[in-house]
């Protein structure tokens, strides 16, 4: 019997798959809200548990702890996909949601490292990795879950509904951070209150639990048990089964890769240049990628259901293409709305620094140089700079040179601010005009269409490209290493390309590089055509009929 065309017993009802799409979509609202929350409260986290001198080092150390959680997903993947190949889809993901959920409440628990030290960051790191063990079982559980009940002409429809979901969870943790400040002081928000976005992950995993276990199992898998072909080893066929190296390799570059790059790109990196660089007011930003957020779920609705009719090759494409032409177009149009002063001020007053051994650490907490540490504060300000190959140790700003050496280490950075400020700088939290917001909105919106077309599409695609008997672990296995490292290191990776190079928009080079890669594999590697299932040929959908 073909183990990539398994026929269920009987078709779920209408009322049956509108359950399962509530469900499965639910459970992955909250699961990535347990994640995101993490990064959405990046400043704080920063400071009570990595505090550091370096401002610098504390948020790159946040956006590590970040990617930890992420480099763990894999392994998940392998965990759970194997639990999911050989149990069941929904008894898996029932495990994976539980886990998450007590992980992210305990993060709201642990004492600063004020009180208890060193242990606070580790015991952060150690939930971190939980975290990221139970993501790398949600999403392959949640997407193949509703594949398998999906009707095939609808199948890029109703597994769209997960990738809006994710969405969703980002935008959950905005909504619920704005809550938090709203209804608690500022100053008590920062010590204490920060904790209860991650405390109330207890009361979303009950909601998601209650609704997971009204369901019933995947028809597919019913029927593969039934019939007795349930795989032995699924992470060893996954690696073995004909075919399949070079499709984990498409899904990995050629899908994943894309996909998740330009989600991060798009929606962490839009949080943290607005915060950051473009010194845009907190509560502005987080109204900003909260609207935007919310309107940009309906185009992952839209672009799944258009590769209904188009494939799913179509629009991955498309998306790719109009990423690279566009990124930073919009990140450059984002920052003239946000600041126009900032950029004023850089092109009248450019600032160059020059000195010896002028090289900067962002990993350092204290710099080697003089020169190290006026770099270390001009980054910290968000100031562009350049490195000049004067010998003199100063630091010009437009007309005006300031030497740099022998100031005093705790007001060096207040002295520094002050010549910018002389200088036509403005380091005060930006409150853009209303048309000026609504246009940041807009480009925005740009950003989370560019991500629907990467993504929109993929749950159903994913589903497409293996066969059923180890679909969960074939497909989780690629998708997390690429979302786990290709996307979970990138605020962290491209944080550090903008401290080195003083220029905020240079992180977008890696965003760059990773799509620019995923393009040529996606072009190469995915049919085109209409979707169609897996057949069990040892090609089987979407590696091209070229590759062997």
């Amino acid at each position: 019997m073909a183990t990539g065309a398994v026929t269920p017993q009987r078709e779920p009802t209408e009322k049956e798959i509108r359950l399962v799409i509530a469900a499965s979509s639910a459970g992955t609202i909250f699961e990535w809200y347990d994640f995101f929350i993490y990064g959405t409260l990046a400043g704080l986290i920063g400071a009570a548990f990595f505090p550091s001198d370096n401002e610098t080092l504390e948020i790159l150390l946040v956006w590590a702890g970040f990617a930890v959680g992420f480099g763990f997903r894999p392994l998940g993947a392998i965990l759970f996909g194997f639990l999911g190949d050989r149990l069941g889809r929904k008894y898996t993901f029932l495990v994976t949601v539980t886990l998450m959920g007590i992980a992210t409440a305990g993060v709201g628990l642990i004492p600063s490292a004020a009180s208890i030290g060193l242990a606070a960051p580790l015991i952060v790191i150690c939930l971190r990795i939980l975290q990221g063990l139970a993501l790398g079982g949600e999403y392959g559980g949640a997407a193949i879950y509703v594949a398998e009940h999906a009707p095939p002409e609808k199948r890029g429809f109703y597994t769209s509904f997960i990738q809006a979901s994710v969405v969703g969870g980002f935008v959950l943790s905005i909504l619920v951070v704005i809550a938090c400040r709203a209804l608690i002081p500022a100053d008590d928000f920062a010590e204490w209150g920060w904790r209860i976005p991650f405390l109330l992950s207890i009361v979303l995993l009950f909601i998601s639990l209650w609704m997971r276990l009204k369901l019933s199992e995947s028809p597919v898998f019913q029927a593969m048990k039934a019939a007795g072909e349930t795989s032995a080893n699924p992470f060893k066929e996954s690696l073995t089964y004909p075919g399949n190296p070079k499709r984990i390799f498409v899904a990995l570059f050629g899908i994943t890769g894309v996909l998740t790059t330009i989600w991060y790109t798009a929606f962490f990196s839009g949080l943290s240049f607005l915060r950051g660089p473009m010194r845009v007011d907190e509560g502005v930003v987080e109204w900003m990628l909260l609207i935007a957020g919310t309107i940009s779920m309906s185009f992952y609705v839209f672009v799944g259901r258009w590769s209904d009719r188009v494939g799913r090759k179509k629009p991955i494409i498309i998306g790719a293409l109009a990423s690279l032409a566009l990124l930073f177009p919009v990140f450059w149009g984002i920052g003239s709305l946000a600041n126009p002063g900032l950029q004023d001020s850089a092109s009248a007053a450019p600032v160059t620094v020059n000195g010896p051994a002028c090289e900067y650490d962002p990993f350092a907490e204290v710099q080697a140089s003089a020169c190290g540490r006026a770099l270390q504060d001009l980054t910290a300000l968000g100031v562009p700079y350049a490195i000049g190959d004067g010998p003199e140790a100063e630091l010009s700003i437009g007309g005006s040179r300031h030497s740099y050496v022998d100031l005093p280490g705790d007001t060096r950075r207040a002295i520094i601010q002050g010549w910018l400020e002389t200088s036509g700088y403005s380091f005060e939290r930006q409150v853009p005009p209303l048309a000026s917001i609504l246009g940041i909105i807009g480009l925005l919106l740009v950003l989370g269409m560019l991500s629907a077309l990467t993504y929109g599409s993929v749950a159903a695609l994913l589903s497409e490209m293996f066969p059923a008997k180890i679909r969960y672990s074939s497909m989780s296995i690629p998708y997390h290493i690429g979302a786990g490292y290709l996307g979970g290191f990138l605020p962290l990776i491209a944080g550090y390309i903008v401290a080195m190079t003083g220029n905020a928009y240079a992180g977008l080079w890696y965003t760059m590089a990773v799509v620019g890669f995923g393009l040529i594999v996606a072009w190469w590697g995915l049919p085109d055509g209409p979707p169609r299932d897996f057949e069990d040929s040892g090609q089987g959908p979407p590696v091209s009929p070229a590759l062997p």
